[in-house]
């Protein structure tokens, strides 16, 4: 079974709300986070639903209700949502309330929104949608997974269309605990010069994209979603190389047929060596672009690669600031998104014409 792209919407740090949006002017940072750019949710959300929801969910309901819009449709017959760190800042305020209050009494209201599957219960409530409902809670795997179930969910015939999408979020707390880590860069730095310095560490993204999924295609579908594959810490690069070749042979494909490779390269010295040995064995013949110096980086920051490759796809354009253009004689059929987070959580996402 063939499944299709129907409609892709993403708020990130780039000005990528809403199809008009693309292909979009890089806009440029300066310093290790990248926060997103979020639309006015009035303009989408009911005006007294958006007082009740935190910041992060606002961004998912938004992403998910403009991609159904997009679509046409009124309602999913399935929602799936992939994220990392779920609702921060809400699990944020209700640790600081316990410690204010010496875990007196507490208000329940941030801990019941700050459970993981808050944004995929709101986007079903406004839709009214009774049917399959589930959040996936995997790391650096969260939103491959997502996918990798609508996949199964659409084989099956259970559902002809699928709202599958991510939402992560950055807030003080988390960047401050993870830089404790060394995974951020300790001196500020363009976003746009990111992959160009050898150094430690990256810079931090958050995001919210939503896909919708169809067993059905339509004159209106951006691309198709060919396959997902997942590899938790691969012992090297020649292991990696060879899921690559393995992954593209089940679809009965070489790399040569491959017109684009979207890279997970973030400026850490350690990862893109990584990325830059694949580049010299198997991706010798092939295009490579990168996108974690436009969103950040962040577990579930490959939908902002699967949200970029669908546009490519349909329009045939790249924006600027990733690295590459197309001209006319070089159309776009099969891009294949190789990406890794933290050297642990490797996947492959193969879109197609």
């Amino acid at each position: 079974m063939k499944i299709y792209i129907r409609a892709a919407s993403n708020i990130s740090p780039q000005q990528t709300f809403k199809e008009s949006a693309f292909p979009f002017q890089a806009v440029e940072y300066t310093g290790n986070i990248l926060k997103a750019i979020e639309p006015d949710y009035k303009d989408i959300i009911d005006a007294k639903a958006v007082r009740r929801m935190s910041r992060i969910v606002k961004m998912g309901v938004a992403a998910a209700l403009e991609c159904l819009k997009d679509a046409g449709e009124e309602c999913p017959g399935a929602i799936i949502t992939g994220t990392a760190y779920g609702c921060l800042a809400d699990t944020d305020n209700f640790l600081i309330g316990m410690i204010e209050q010496s875990e007196g009494m507490l208000s329940p209201t941030a801990f019941i929104q700050s459970t993981h599957n808050t944004a995929g219960a709101q986007i079903a409530l406004i839709l009214q949608c009774n049917g399959y409902n589930n959040t996936f809670v995997n790391g650096g795997f969260s939103f491959e997974n997502a996918l990798l179930d609508a996949i199964m969910l659409l084989h099956e015939e259970e559902v002809t269309n699928v709202l599958a999408g991510s939402i992560d979020e950055l807030i003080g707390l988390s960047h401050a605990v993870l830089s404790r880590f060394r995974l951020y860069k300790r001196l500020p730095i363009s976003n746009l010069d990111l992959l160009s310095s050898a150094s430690k560490g990256t810079v931090a993204g958050e995001g919210a994209a939503f896909f919708l999924l169809s067993s059905r295609s339509s004159t209106d579908d951006l691309a198709r979603l060919e396959g997902v594959a997942i590899f938790y810490k691969p012992e090297n690069t020649a292991e990696m190389a060879n899921n690559i070749i393995t992954f593209l042979a089940d679809h009965e494909l070489n790399i040569t047929d491959i017109d684009l490779v979207i890279t997970g390269k973030n400026g850490d010295i350690k990862n893109d060596a990584h990325y830059d040995r694949l580049k010299e064995t198997i991706f010798t013949k092939n295009e490579l672009i990168n996108y974690k110096h436009l969103c950040g980086d962040y577990p579930t920051s490959v939908s902002f690669a699967v949200w970029l490759a669908a546009y490519i796809i349909k329009t045939g354009k790249i924006p600027t600031g990733a690295g590459y253009e197309v001209s006319e004689e070089n159309k776009l059929g099969r891009i294949l998104i190789c990406n890794n987070y933290q050297n642990l959580h490797h996947s492959l996402v193969l879109i197609s014409a």
